[in-house]
């Protein structure tokens, strides 16, 4: 499913990181676990399609993610990719369901108005599906960003710090979400993370 082989990344001033060989199979759940600076941004930004790497390959099901043109990536990422940021990055002027539209549209694909009220509907937000943003909590904005990741139906699931600002309880609500959801679309789940109260729940752990 998810391949890393000889990955680096050169930043301007020579600070250099460089990652350790992984597979990750279809449906797997992984950790990705590092201290602050160890490089878990970067790499979540080169598997997301944000950041191209300085040497080595990451292919996605078998297609290397970075031998793809800028168009075709951006097709391939909002198709095949998911992403969960540590902070909602929402559509202030667009409702919750238009929100989900939009990035179906982005990614050249049919809205499946069933599929998102499904998505809603499982993580107990249908009620706010014509509310915008500002009239959410944080709460419901993670799980707004939760169905926005998986509105595509994408193979693979990435979680950036999605606890961090979270107290026990949500923590724990966010990742069982989480994990729940990649399940049941049928997705890889790769989450980065430095909060020591969520590695219970992922037993596959990636180290920097």
């Amino acid at each position: 499913m998810i391949s890393i082989k000889s990955l680096s990344h050169h930043y301007p001033g020579g600070r250099v990181i460089n990652f350790p060989d992984l597979n990750i199979a279809a449906m797997e759940h992984w950790l990705l676990l590092g201290a602050s600076g160890s490089g878990k941004s970067t790499l979540m930004n080169i598997l997301s399609g944000l950041l191209k790497p300085t040497s080595g390959e990451v292919l996605i099901d078998g297609v290397p993610l970075y031998g793809l043109t800028l168009r075709e990536m951006d097709k391939f990422r909002g198709a095949r990719i998911g992403i969960v940021f540590q902070r909602p990055h929402l559509i202030r002027s667009l409702s919750v369901i238009e929100n989900l539209d939009i990035a179906a549209s982005m990614a050249g694909l049919t809205t499946d108005q069933e599929h998102q009220l499904m998505l809603l509907e499982s993580l107990n937000i249908i009620d706010e599906k014509d509310k915008f943003p500002d009239q959410l909590s944080q709460g419901q904005l993670q799980r707004v960003s939760v169905a926005r990741a998986l509105v595509n139906k994408p193979d693979l699931l990435i979680a950036d710090e999605p606890t961090s600002s979270l107290d026990d309880v949500n923590a724990v609500q966010v990742i069982t979400m989480l994990r729940e959801q990649a399940q049941a679309n049928g997705a890889a789940l790769l989450v980065a993370t430095h909060d020591q109260r969520i590695q219970p729940f992922i037993s596959n752990a990636y180290l920097l």
